[in-house]
């Protein structure tokens, strides 16, 4: 296990403001009408979490909001890139189905041909269900992506795809339950108990020395956290990996965004890592 200091890579977000964030409905367990939402407060959180990105020296390109789609915040949905190639979503619920489409003409106003974009016949949720590593792409399936996003991904990104199995209702995305720390080392933290028992031997078997996360840190969303190869912005709230991550040579950056876990995210919900051509 590595613990000398890493080198962090520069990356390229896309995220999108909070300024019509709300909790209107419930499509994941998290989401609670009955309690109101704090805009001033959810922006405020969200602009920290940008200028934090920035101030690592990363870019972060930024979506136009639309006041009748209140999750767009969560812009990691919206799509996958990987190799400077879009697969777009399809989204579960029909009250999110708008942002597909929201997303797509953001990559094509944005200098993305037609050829390196695609809009996909199944069900899936952009990098709520898919994680890239070096080696692989992670799918999750159980609750949102269709299984049979799996090989669309596979056959469109010439990658192969590992399907994993999510079990439980509160990590119904795989970004709830699983991050990649390093994409250049194939290195990542889990929730084991989120997955099932053959999709847990898969991960123990793909990944020896993963760090695993405890249930208190996963239910505090620590999962849900973006890594640059050394800087891990997480939920502050998920003390218990603080410590493990310094252990591995990662340098942990808590992030208070208390007020968008009330749509259901966090820290990589916010944010579409936009990957370029090789």
């Amino acid at each position: 296990m590595r613990t000398t200091p890493r080198s962090p890579s520069p990356r390229r977000y896309l995220m999108c403001p909070p300024t019509h964030f709300t909790v209107t409905y419930s499509i994941n367990p998290w989401m609670d009408p009955t309690k109101p939402v704090d805009p001033p407060l959810a922006l405020a959180q969200w602009e920290d979490l940008r200028d934090r990105y920035r101030a690592l020296g990363h870019t972060v390109e930024v979506l136009e909001p639309d006041p009748a789609l209140p999750d767009m915040v969560f812009a990691a949905n919206g799509a996958t890139v990987v190799g400077g190639r879009v697969l777009g979503a399809r989204f579960a619920y029909p009250e999110r189905a708008a942002e597909a489409d929201a997303h797509l003409d953001w990559f094509r106003r944005n200098g993305w041909a037609e050829e390196d974009l695609r809009i996909p016949q199944h069900v899936n949720e952009g990098e709520g269900d898919f994680a890239v590593t070096a080696s692989w792409i992670l799918a999750g399936r159980g609750f949102r992506a269709s299984p049979l996003s799996h090989g669309e991904a596979q056959e469109f990104f010439g990658r192969p795809v590992i399907g994993l199995d999510l079990v439980d209702p509160c990590y119904y995305h795989l970004d709830t339950a699983l991050c990649v720390l390093d994409d250049a080392g194939d290195e990542i933290m889990y929730y084991p108990a989120a997955f099932s028992p053959g999709s847990r031997a898969v991960l123990a078997r793909l990944f020896p020395d993963a760090l695993i996360a405890t249930e208190e840190d996963a239910a505090a969303f620590g999962l849900n956290a973006v890594s640059d190869g050394r800087n891990v912005l997480l939920p502050q709230a998920a003390v218990g990996l603080f410590e493990p991550l310094r252990d591995r040579g990662f340098e942990p950056v808590g992030m208070d965004l208390s007020e968008l876990l009330k749509g259901g995210g966090s820290v990589k919900c916010c944010t579409q890592e936009l990957r370029p051509r090789p």
